[in-house]
């Protein structure tokens, strides 16, 4: 990169290698898609032909399949790679580096201590947690006497609850808990304490809170009156710093006098510490992180997503990008001023109360958008869409770890409540192909169709389970036979898109099995979560649901979940919210399972597969994905097993499938 006037970059930008080889496979890929196309037009059963309407319900199907593997190509031809030059911040002509205010939400802050996360010194991590067990046993008591015992007035933090006061009815409390400019706030090392706030906004009943968005909203106007720093790191509470540099990087991006300028967000990949070595529920999403996010930096900036992102404030409170914008890194923060931490909480706590935002613009053109699942992701569209572009880095040691679901409930209802908002803001005017229109790069506006779209994917991906395994038990052939030209095409587009799959999962650090854990999860998710996703926005549409905000619960419940997690056994447990999930995939398992016996004993019969090959290897793959579900239904005794209702919910579903007289 060649340097201007003098001007040494802060990060470099470097395009990947070898996308000529991609291009050429993607090439080859959609031939043999149309290909596919043209064979399911042209080969249609006559009317009154056995199959018909299946052979159209193929067609739907593999028409959007191609459709949706169009559009993930639009994040893997101009990937780019980014790296910092964090030894030249503090060589920039007589400038200081900017302080950076840190937002944590909490909704779950039991969620760090039920693993190792940041536990670099084990007694520290320990004690910790038992000044938060204390904690919880104070808050406890309040809760069953009614009232805060005298003894406990004496902490700051509960010298303002009263008897009436409870978690969703209260005033808005600002303390200042640690204030950076007195002596007295050093560690024991004497170094300087950083500013530490606590704040509660204002709840009442009658006035909605507006989840993670609200709590970061009212943390953007309280912290301007006491830090007001131009740079703020969103993290979750679940979530621990494992890079101490990550700041620095941030700045690197931000301060570029050349290219830094209309940087409105720096997000780092969320990482998990608590994934197994093969990663069992496919949380981790490398391929996401190590391919797609990085395709998405080339063409725009990905997307925020909520945790582990830096954000230039006045991006954030609604500036919109002109080529004359300029950061004023030298201006003063609001902490060096000498008011009182008295006057600063008085005044903090008239900018948390539920009224302060109506008649505003707050959560339409300023902060983080309400009235969507997914806050994060709609806020960055729109912030981009004002003209500032984001920056994606991935340095080699992950800037955060948080904790990942553990059970297969806890992760299915974590991607229902992701797909489920994503396919909100398609469905909105905030559609990034119709929203970006003239504001982003067509390739940018498709990209953010990636995730908004997975949840459309369920009904295709059913279909395509079940369909052709219920076709082969009545010995109906929906694919060409192996002899013919035709089937080389299908074969070719199943067999090297997996085979693509693969590399790019190995290649961003997923072990083989990890990648056989994928594609079952992506089978799981599309059957269940997308589908309730699906459901829930088309009753929306029609005003008979309304989305809402579901945590997800990243505490395993016992210590034997904890252990079958550990050792890569699959979690099912008796859990309300996901019971109709599992019995979806227990009858969609035993399709399968039931077809392909027939499948294969029509065959051995015969001494031929006929027509029917490609039935029986989609029938076979599929068996093979629900090894454990198999497993959990009929094998194992433990707590973590299918539980019986659904066994026999399943089963009686999949014989009344079986004889659908319409097969």
């Amino acid at each position: 990169m060649a340097e201007a006037s003098g001007h040494r970059p802060l990060f470099s930008t470097q395009s990947a290698s070898g996308r000529t080889v991609y291009k050429l496979f993607a090439s080859s890929m959609l031939v043999s898609i149309c290909l596919v196309l043209i064979y399911r037009v042209s080969h249609a059963p006559e009317a009154g032909e056995s199959g018909r309407w299946a052979w159209f319900g193929m067609l739907a199907a593999e028409l959007w399949f191609s459709f949706y593997w169009i559009i993930t190509q639009s994040v893997r031809w101009y990937p780019v790679y980014r790296t910092t030059f964090k030894d030249r911040l503090s060589q920039l002509e007589e400038a200081e580096l900017p302080c950076v205010d840190i937002f944590v939400c909490t909704a779950d802050p039991a969620a760090y201590f039920a693993g190792s996360a940041g536990a670099s010194d084990d007694k520290e991590h320990s004690d910790m947690k038992n000044l938060f067990r204390e904690m919880e046993s104070r808050i406890d008591a309040v809760s069953i006497l009614g009232k805060v015992p005298k003894e406990q007035k004496t902490h700051k933090g509960f010298s303002e609850w009263t008897s009436e006061m409870t978690s969703k009815n209260h005033q808005p409390i600002v303390q200042i808990l640690i204030d950076s400019r007195e002596e007295t706030s050093v560690d024991i090392d004497g170094i300087v304490l950083p500013t530490l706030v606590y704040m509660a906004r204002e709840k009442r009943p009658q006035h909605h809170h507006n989840f993670k968005a609200g709590a970061m909203n009212a943390l953007l106007r309280v912290s301007s009156v006491i830090s007001n720093s131009p740079i703020i790191l969103n993290a979750d509470c679940d979530m621990y710093s494992n890079n101490s540099q990550s700041i620095r990087d941030a700045l690197c991006f931000v301060m570029d006098e050349q290219q830094g300028h209309d940087v409105a967000f720096v997000q780092f990949p969320q990482c998990y510490e608590n994934i197994t070595k093969n990663d069992l529920y496919a949380n981790a999403l490398k391929v996401l992180s190590g391919v797609e996010f990085i395709g998405l930096d080339g063409l725009g900036g990905p997307l925020y997503i909520g945790t582990g992102c830096f954000h230039r404030r006045n991006a954030l409170c609604g500036t919109k990008y002109t080529t004359e914008y300029k950061e004023d890194w030298k201006r003063r923060t609001k902490m060096e001023n000498r008011e009182t931490v008295s006057i600063l909480e008085d005044r903090a706590k008239s900018l948390a109360t539920c009224i302060y935002e109506l008649n505003t613009q707050w959560g339409k053109e300023i902060g983080l958008a309400y009235g969507c699942v997914v806050e994060d992701v709609i806020t960055g569209l729109m912030i981009q869409c004002r003209g500032w572009r984001s920056v994606y880095f991935n340095p080699e040691r992950k800037g955060f770890l948080g904790v990942a679901p553990t059970t297969l409930p806890q992760t299915l209802v974590q991607h229902k409540r992701w797909s489920e908002g994503d396919l909100q803001i398609v469905l909105s005017k905030y559609c990034p192909l119709f929203y970006g229109h003239g504001k982003l790069k067509l390739g940018h506006r498709i990209g953010y169709c990636i995730y908004c779209l997975w949840a459309p994917n369920s009904i295709p991906t059913l279909f395509y389970l079940t369909i052709p395994s219920l076709f082969l038990l009545k010995g109906v052939s929906l694919f060409p036979e192996a002899s013919s030209p035709w089937f080389v095409s299908f074969a070719y587009v199943a067999a090297a898109k997996n085979a693509y799959s693969l590399v790019e999962s190995l290649i961003s650090g997923d072990t083989l099995v990890g990648w056989w854990n994928i594609q079952r999860m992506w089978m799981l998710k599309r059957t269940t979560s997308y589908l309730f996703a699906t459901i829930d926005n088309m009753l929306a549409l029609v005003g008979a649901s309304k989305a809402g905000f579901v945590i997800t619960a990243k505490v395993a419940e016992a210590d034997d979940s904890a252990k079958r997690y550990e050792r890569e056994v699959m979690e099912f447990g008796t859990t309300a919210s996901a019971g109709v999930m599992f019995v979806i995939i227990g009858t969609t398992a035993l399709i399968n399972l039931a077809c392909l016996v027939v499948g294969l004993q029509r065959a051995v019969a015969d001494q031929a597969f006929g027509g029917l090959l490609m039935q029986n290897v989609i029938c076979g793959l599929v068996v093979a994905l629900n090894l454990p579900i198999y497993e959990a239904m009929f094998l194992r005794k433990d707590e973590g097993r299918m539980s019986s209702s659904t066994v026999f919910a399943s089963a009686g579903l999949t014989v009344l499938a079986c004889a659908l007289p319409v097969l």
